[in-house]
């Protein structure tokens, strides 16, 4: 029954994940994104039921729209592969819980982010305001984190970037500030300065090799949001299986 478990969230993964890719093109659109009907940017073809096969459609079509052949993202496919991969390591995590929908939303959320900012260097209020509501409101279900530890680690977070941002605010958008509130209401302590440990650490580590590599300097933009949706997902995880080895690391444990 696991097995098939699996394969069924992981099929609803990647269902979502064709609607988060709406979601992901339209909202820095202002765009609705439930009307009107999924149909190719170029020439306005709107995409039969066949066409909408996530991964598969992209494959058989060979990455072109069906009816004027123009170049397809790559993001289409990729998103609908990665949130059908996240949906199945947060339902080996929590198994069939509570917990489990939260988690959902959360990746949802993050993914979102996480490929808008990429592309638009811009974190969007009407996903990171309503999201840290929601996670806030989760921790009156779950009490993972506690509804305590979420207020004071979302408050936390969000007063650390914002004074990263009030002393330089080259290095810092606001969009940041308002999605490590977010961050923090569902993550919670100890699980949040580990998510931005590593979004700092990877972000680091990409900025030098893109800067190397492409040229650039101090002041090239870095698409920060998708390095905290990485490293959140790292601790949301992961973060306690790391807590445990540092501590047992310096003796602590």
């Amino acid at each position: 029954m696991d097995i098939i478990y699996t394969f069924i969230v992981l099929l609803f993964g990647l269902i979502i994940g064709s609607f988060l890719n709406v979601c992901i093109y339209r909202i820095p659109r202002q765009e609705s994104i439930a009307w009107p009907g999924s149909h190719c940017p170029d020439c306005g073809y709107v995409l039969k039921w066949y066409d909408l096969f996530p991964v598969l459609s992209y494959i058989f079509l060979g990455g072109k729209c069906r009816q004027c052949r123009s170049h397809i993202s790559w993001r289409y496919p990729l998103v609908e592969a990665l949130t059908g991969m996240l949906f199945v390591l947060a339902y080996r995590y929590d198994g069939l819980s509570a917990g489990l929908i939260v988690h959902l939303v959360f990746l949802c959320l993050l993914v979102v982010i996480a490929f808008i900012d990429l592309e638009h260097l811009i974190i969007p209020n009407k996903l990171v305001l309503p999201g840290t509501v929601l996670g806030l409101l989760f921790t009156l279900i779950t009490h993972s984190p506690t509804p305590i530890s979420g207020f004071l680690s979302a408050l936390g977070a969000g007063l650390f970037f914002f004074i990263i941002w009030f002393f330089y605010p080259q290095g810092m958008g606001e969009g940041d500030i308002k999605l490590a509130l977010m961050l923090g209401a569902f993550l919670g302590w100890p699980l949040i300065p580990i998510a931005i440990f590593i979004a700092a650490l990877s972000g680091t580590i990409v900025g030098v090799i893109y800067i190397t590599t492409k040229g650039g300097g101090r002041k090239t933009q870095i698409p920060f949001g998708t390095f905290l949706a990485f490293g959140s997902v790292v601790a949301l995880f992961y973060g306690e299986r790391l807590v445990s080895s540092y501590l047992r690391l310096i003796g602590w444990q």
